[in-house]
């Protein structure tokens, strides 16, 4: 092939061949990037820590993780409403809990919150709603999770001076970002001057979806932010019993700073379920405290436990679903 055809080779590759190359690029990075730690902690070592788990408390977390899926979907819920959409609590949980299983084991770019967009808006009239409240959903969470973590880190102990720093940094650019996107009126006035393809302001695509995004009502996101620090607070404590589980003894304040960086980088599409890219980032966070590395690899490995475990459930449900489809197109 000459390198004038080799453009065009290139422009001929398919949306699902790109999807599946992103895929398989996923899943090699994550088998890589555990596949090195374990030759880093020691196989052996990591093994002896998984050996001692405590299941009990793994099984508590994992019930916890069920009561945040019910407080997401109150919050998911509230935004929905504040744009007059009413579906029901049951069809929300079930995305939900569909949303993580894609979450945790697949490599693919529908992830569980694409999912939720895809399954809530099926007719046009509610697609821009679903994406937007699901931005707003997802927007909400983090912001809350860096506030509280603000609020503690003062209080926090174990933590290594440059993690306060890069903490504080991502905190306050973070709200800030998160203050602009849903105040509005900045960012219309910003990209008025765009095509509609690419502008807030007007009818296009992008524009209907913010106008869900900042539209859902100061009464909405307020609801919001409370479900969010309520399943923030779930979601921490699940953090700190995994980490009692392997015999970790660290405080639960400590856990209101590590948790928001790693939910952060986790938001990098580039492995499956979190699996590597939680891993390096819990060991580059905890090793300053003198913990062992495979103690930290098994707490991080515990928690994608825990939540797998739930993803699971969403699986179920999933393939049920699938069944029952068949069956009725049968009959």
């Amino acid at each position: 092939m000459t390198l004038s055809q080799r453009p065009e080779a290139l422009s001929r590759v398919t949306p699902g061949r790109r999807r599946l190359l992103g895929n398989l690029l996923r899943t090699a990075l994550s088998a890589v990037a555990l596949a090195v730690l374990f030759r880093q902690v020691g196989g052996q070592d990591l093994l002896s820590a998984l050996r001692r788990v405590d299941l009990r408390l793994l099984a508590l977390a994992w019930c916890l993780f069920l009561i945040g899926d019910v407080i997401r979907v109150f919050r998911w819920r509230a935004l929905l409403r504040g744009l007059g959409l009413r579906p029901s609590f049951g069809l929300l949980f079930k995305l939900y809990l569909v949303g993580g299983f894609f979450n945790s084991f697949l490599p693919s770019g529908f992830g569980g919150d694409v999912v939720r967009v895809l399954e809530l808006g099926r007719d046009a009239e509610n697609r821009s709603a679903a994406l937007g409240t699901v931005v707003v959903d997802r927007l909400t969470g983090i912001l809350s999770l860096l506030l509280m973590g603000l609020v503690v880190l003062p209080f926090a102990r174990g933590l290594a001076p440059w993690v306060r720093r890069l903490f504080a940094g991502v905190a306050v650019a973070g709200g800030i970002a998160g203050a602009v996107l849903l105040q509005g009126r900045l960012l219309r006035r910003a990209t008025a001057f765009l095509p509609p393809q690419l502008s807030l302001e007007g009818q296009g695509k992008p524009a209907q979806v913010y106008a869900a995004v900042s539209g859902c009502g100061s009464r909405a996101i307020w609801l919001a932010l409370l479900f969010s620090t309520l399943f923030n607070a779930t979601n921490v404590t699940i953090h700190w019993l995994c980490a009692r589980a392997v015999g970790m003894d660290l405080s639960v304040s400590f856990f209101f700073v590590v948790v928001p960086l790693l939910s952060l980088a986790l938001l990098l599409p580039i492995s499956v379920g979190g699996l590597g890219a939680r891993d390096w980032v819990g060991q580059m966070l905890l090793v300053p405290t003198g913990l062992a590395e495979p103690t930290i690899a098994a707490w991080t490995l515990s928690v994608w436990a825990v939540t797998a475990g739930a993803g699971l459930v969403g699986g179920v449900i999933y393939l049920w679903q699938g069944v029952s489809g068949l069956m009725r197109r049968e009959t």
